[in-house]
């Protein structure tokens, strides 16, 4: 089914005609395949640094990227889908001006609430505003023009560098916009740190890896074990490779759509966990991903966790473990240990 910002686009179908089309943010809603439809001479290239986003749709015309900078190539017509985070969307905005040209169309479309609205003072300086399209189903659509090309554009010059101490360790993290507790240390993922102690690990993984905090920290203390950090974002392991070379660390990067697409077994899982999908809450990422853990653990493996208190592991967990400890609970977080 088509998302809110779709539908606006579809209804104003006559913006859409264009030899080369990019999408950028698209999710896979089937608003790919209707414009395929539509234009069926166009050639649509769908972009996306969300591994989960990803259409399936399969078309002569079409290409899809997983990356985390938009593909070198020139567009008559870009397409972007407006992010929740401001500092995100003006580096997605600074990047299609680098890969514009001066003819080159831009439309923007997003929810009122995820504040697509301030796209026209981001592009104040670097672009012709034409004209707001549509507002409907609480979203609006923008059309610029005029763009200034942007050739010098740098993924790594959007990186926020920090250092923190956890546990009595120093690290220098890096992180780029988009990427989960961008520019400080997460406080469920600093409780966690401080209180888990490994015994002797061999394998580990560090689901939903981020910038790759807990990957960093826990090779700066298991050194000899074998690390893969995951994540479904192409941007936050590009942060994270930026961490781990600014600490001297090494692990295996993968880029993955759950646990259940690592195809290997671990001492341990640790991990803070995702609970959104886009502005929603959606606890159905909560009970997959235990499930997907527990199968994923060498036998007397374990998995370690912290979330908000407010969400419902400890019923997942004993569903699918069916015992579990509290190790540490401060009314905020709760960090979780479960044996398999």
């Amino acid at each position: 089914m088509l998302s809110a910002a779709s539908q606006v686009l579809i209804r104003n179908q006559e913006y859409l005609e264009a030899e080369s089309v990019l999408l950028v943010n698209h999710v896979n809603d089937g608003f790919a395949e209707q414009l395929c439809e539509l234009y069926p001479n166009a050639s649509v290239t769908g972009f996306t640094s969300i591994l989960t986003n990803r259409t399936h749709f399969q078309n002569d015309n079409f290409e899809q990227v997983i990356a985390a900078s938009l593909p070198k190539k020139q567009f008559d017509l870009v397409v972007f889908y407006y992010p929740k985070a401001k500092a995100e969307a003006q580096m997605l905005l600074d990047n299609i001006r680098a890969i514009s040209t001066e003819s080159t169309r831009l439309l923007v479309v997003g929810e009122n609430k995820g504040g697509v609205k301030s796209v026209v003072k981001q592009l104040k300086a670097d672009a012709q505003f034409s004209r707001k399209v549509d507002s409907a189903r609480h979203c609006s659509l923008f059309q610029f023009t005029g763009l200034t090309v942007n050739p010098d554009f740098q993924l790594a010059s959007y990186a926020k560098q920090f250092e923190i101490n956890v546990a009595g360790t120093p690290l220098s993290l890096v992180t780029l916009p988009g990427v989960f507790s961008h520019g400080e240390l997460d406080k469920g993922t600093e409780l966690l740190l401080e209180t888990i102690k490994l015994n002797n690990p061999k394998t580990l993984l560090d689901f939903a890896t981020g910038c790759g905090v807990i990957s960093t920290f826990l090779a700066k203390h298991y050194a000899e074990c074998k690390i893969v950090a995951s994540d479904v974002s192409a941007l936050a392991l590009a942060a994270a490779e930026l961490t781990f070379a600014k600490n001297g660390v090494s692990a295996e990067l993968k880029l993955a759509d759950g646990i259940s697409s690592i195809n290997a077994k671990f001492d341990y899982i640790v991990s803070n966990p995702p609970f959104h999908t886009g502005l929603s809450t959606n606890y159905d990422i909560t009970q997959l991903f235990i499930a997907d853990a527990k199968k994923r653990l060498n036998k007397r493996g374990e998995l370690l966790i912290v979330a908000n208190s407010f969400l419902p592991y400890a019923d997942a967990l004993r569903n699918e473990f069916g015992d579990f400890s509290k190790l540490k609970d401060n009314k905020k977080f709760t960090v979780y240990s479960a044996i398999a």
